[in-house]
């Protein structure tokens, strides 16, 4: 999240990316996900190297990540708790026992020639994550969640060399595996962001998608049950945006159907989304389970989840997006939409939480939250974490605003100055001499002036034309230059006129 469209991807006002349309009238599209998710941990899973994001190629990495002969992994505890706090929020179903298994395939970038990973014996099981679907509350199954490691990172450079990266060979992750609830881009989207909110409140992960924390695979197939037509389910890889997974759910819904309107279908496969082509291109044919040779890691024992260790780990779950929702409905009175938009994103929930702290006029600061400052977020293309002024900055300014101290119109030139330089409200207001105008004899003089200079206007508001009455104060106020105060503008020019 490193910019608005990722603050209210998790939020979410993402218009450009928006899903469009729903079910196909005579098909059904069918959807499930597989979400892997880097877990922050210092440490990777099964050694001590570290796990920091950007630094140098190959420094982080050590015989066991490398997969040398003779280096024997260890499992890292954090991870599994991780893993069960993700299944706690997510109402699953907590294992009593776990193990790891081999994944076998080849890739250059695994070292090891196999991925150790979960197969039958996953941490959490059986869960489930409600979504609004437009026409109603839908439980969406969430089939598993287990832990694994990651693979290194394959980098093809511009003069047709392949590099490899192993810092991110046995990275931590966990798989979330959906169940085929989902029946829309726009429920897929729903979800999506749903659940990374969930992720940032529980602090697992950061979710930063540009990083490659969270990457997302789709499973997709259409079925018409009146022709009894049933396209072949095709998986799209590595979607590392939520613009990505809306555009390649579109794509494929409309393949799938151009194909068995022909009298043809899908081929099972793997194929991935194409930024520049807006389309999806085939990769490899799908391989079966089969196809990996799963067996136990014997490496790794079998190991056993305690039941006052998964209480443990319920306490220390926070509120959650939806039950901050409902909360900051009752006790801020806050629209739903706006409670919504603001409980999406843990850090903007928690901003607004604060500001409230000091500033009493809950409906003040969310207005101010939902519009000018999201706004410039987007504008200046920063998230919260990189605006250039203080928290008490921003608090300082809406009690300048509660008190008079200067309108909302001289607000939003403040509040944009602030994100420009970084400087507090009370430094501008001074330089640019933006203080509002609240003495009465000031702001008479004035009203006369304009009172005498515009006597048509006056003689249509007595006349009962109210539009004259607006432009009268708007001719003050550009006297002014926005800075008097516009409430008592209007009750002077009402008892001169």
């Amino acid at each position: 999240m490193s910019k608005i469209l990722n603050i209210i991807e998790k939020g979410q006002n993402l218009e450009k990316s928006k899903p469009r349309g729903g079910e196909n009238m005579e098909y059904k599209t069918i959807i499930g996900l597989e979400i892997h998710v880097e877990l922050n941990t210092k440490t990777k899973i099964f050694c001590s190297c570290s796990t920091k994001f950007d630094k140098e190629p190959n420094i982080q990495c050590c015989p066991v990540c490398l997969g040398l002969p003779g280096a024997l992994p260890v499992l890292n505890k954090k991870v599994v708790e991780f893993g069960i706090k993700t299944g706690l929020a997510l109402n699953c179903v907590i294992a009593d026992e776990s193990k790891l298994d081999r994944k076998n395939y080849f890739y250059p970038d695994l070292p090891k020639g196999y991925q150790i990973s979960q197969y039958d014996k996953p941490i959490c099981t059986d869960g489930y994550l409600e979504i609004d679907s437009g026409k109603c509350i839908k439980k969406i199954g969430i089939k598993r969640i287990h832990i694994e490691e990651d693979a290194g990172k394959t980098i093809y450079s511009q003069n047709g060399d392949i590099l490899l990266d192993y810092n991110r060979a046995g990275m931590p992750l966990i798989e979330i595996v959906t169940k085929p609830d989902l029946n829309s881009s726009q429920e897929t989207y729903n979800f999506l962001n749903k659940f990374k909110s969930i992720l940032e409140y529980i602090e697992v992960s950061d979710c930063k998608m540009e990083e490659g924390s969270l990457r997302c695979d789709v499973n997709i197939n259409v079925v018409n049950s009146d022709k009894n037509l049933k396209s072949n389910i095709v998986e799209i890889k590595n979607l590392n945006s939520f613009k990505a997974v809306v555009k390649a759910i579109e794509f494929e819904e409309k393949r799938h159907i151009r194909l068995l309107s022909e009298g043809k279908n899908t081929i099972r496969e793997t194929r991935r989304w194409d930024e520049k082509k807006n389309e999806t291109v085939s990769m490899r044919k799908k391989e079966e389970v089969y196809d990996y040779r799963y067996f136990r890691e014997p490496d790794i024992v079998m190991f056993n989840i305690e039941k006052s260790w998964i209480e443990s780990i319920k306490k220390t779950l926070p509120e959650l997006p939806h039950d901050k929702k409902e909360r900051f409905i009752r006790e801020y009175k806050l629209p739903e939409y706006d409670a919504q938009v603001i409980v999406s994103s843990k850090k903007l929930a928690d901003f607004f939480e604060n500001t409230v702290k000091e500033v009493k006029n809950s409906k003040l600061v969310s207005n101010w939250i939902m519009t000018e400052f999201l706004r410039l977020l987007k504008e200046f293309e920063i998230d919260l974490d990189n605006i250039k002024f203080s928290h008490e900055d921003f608090v300082e300014l809406l009690k300048f605003i509660e008190n008079g101290v200067v309108n909302n119109n001289l607000g939003k030139k403040v509040l944009s100055q602030m994100f420009k330089t970084g400087k507090s409200s009370k430094e501008i207001i001074k330089e640019k001499n933006l203080e509002q105008i609240t003495d009465r004899k000031t702001i008479e003089k004035i009203v006369v002036n304009v009172i005498r200079t515009n006597q048509k206007s006056v003689q249509d508001y007595r006349n009962g034309k109210e539009r004259a009455l607006a432009y009268i104060i708007g001719q003050v106020m550009k006297e002014t230059k926005g800075k008097a105060n516009p409430q008592l503008v209007n009750k002077i020019i009402k008892e001169l006129i």
